[in-house]
């Protein structure tokens, strides 16, 4: 008897258990997975450093079953922002592959304001680039041997004190970033190294790379804000070789302005006011 009642309290029991899955626990189940939400999808290709815009994305309805906790749910929220990581049309984008600024080895590129420029000089020996030492933010001094055919090996006024903004491998990757894969990469000594250059600074840069002779001289590294007095005091140096058109075309008018009185009063004077001319010289004809 006690066999039959242990079957039967346990068959009671599934019974209950399986009614408690039918109408509670399936039903739960089901409107947990039927219960729609909004996310940002991709509809176009974004590449790592690309900044995000409104056409890239779109904003749709999905099942909220299994989502991330950090997927993102507005436009607003990745408009203007960069990619971290490569997306394709059909990826939902969570937090992690978004950033506020854009990937390390392209940030400098986005700094730039327009009044000054990036140009990359080669180096083409081990000891032209500081025998691969030079990092993103050394103020520099370029050497030019033989400066413009003239036999004499200088360093021009204008390219005293330059910011290295850059140092790239010949693979394309900064040589001062640690985001590259293996030991191999890390080892690849810089090909190129990228300064931050006025245009005026650009064009000597540019007469250097094709002579193929820069040497590239350390003068400080360390803090910004006593790396921008180098790059301050530089400034000044090129307001004195450059001076602005605007203000050369100031002080001719000026000057201008200043002669024309003068030469106004010296016309008066020869001519007494008052006194016809004309009949003057009629007077003195007769």
């Amino acid at each position: 008897m006690s066999v039959i009642k242990n079957r039967t309290v346990i068959g009671i029991l599934c019974i209950v258990l399986s009614l408690v899955i039918c109408f509670a626990v399936t039903p739960l189940f089901n409107k947990s997975i039927s219960k729609k939400t909004e996310i940002v999808r991709v509809v176009k290709p974004i590449k790592i450093g690309d900044e995000i815009t409104k056409d890239m994305v779109k904003r749709v309805e999905v099942g909220a079953y299994n989502l991330p906790k950090d997927v993102v749910r507005t436009v607003e929220e990745v408009t203007g922002r960069y990619a971290s990581a490569a997306m394709v049309p059909g990826d939902y984008i969570i937090h992690s592959k978004i950033a506020d600024e854009p990937a390390a080895e392209n940030a400098y590129l986005y700094s730039l304001t327009g009044e000054k420029q990036a140009v990359s000089l080669s180096i083409r020996a081990f000891a032209n680039g500081l025998s691969g030492k030079l990092i993103s933010g050394d103020i520099v001094s370029v050497i030019a041997p033989d400066y413009r055919k003239q036999g004499a090996t200088v360093i021009p006024p204008e390219l005293q004190y330059v910011e290295v903004i850059a140092v790239t491998a010949n693979s394309g990757y900064d040589a001062n970033t640690t985001e590259k894969g293996d030991k191999e990469e890390e080892k690849e000594l810089p090909g190129t190294v990228t300064l931050l250059a006025t245009p005026e600074q650009s064009k000597i840069l540019a007469e250097l790379e094709a002579d193929g002779k820069p040497h590239l001289a350390l003068v400080y590294r360390g803090s910004k804000e006593n790396a921008a007095q180098f790059v301050e005091a530089q400034d000044a140096r090129l307001l004195e070789l450059y001076p602005p058109e605007e203000e050369e075309k100031t002080e001719e008018t000026e000057t201008e302005s200043q002669q024309m009185p003068e030469e106004t009063q010296e016309a008066a004077g020869e001519t007494e006011p008052g006194l016809p001319v004309t009949p003057l010289l009629e007077q003195e004809e007769g």
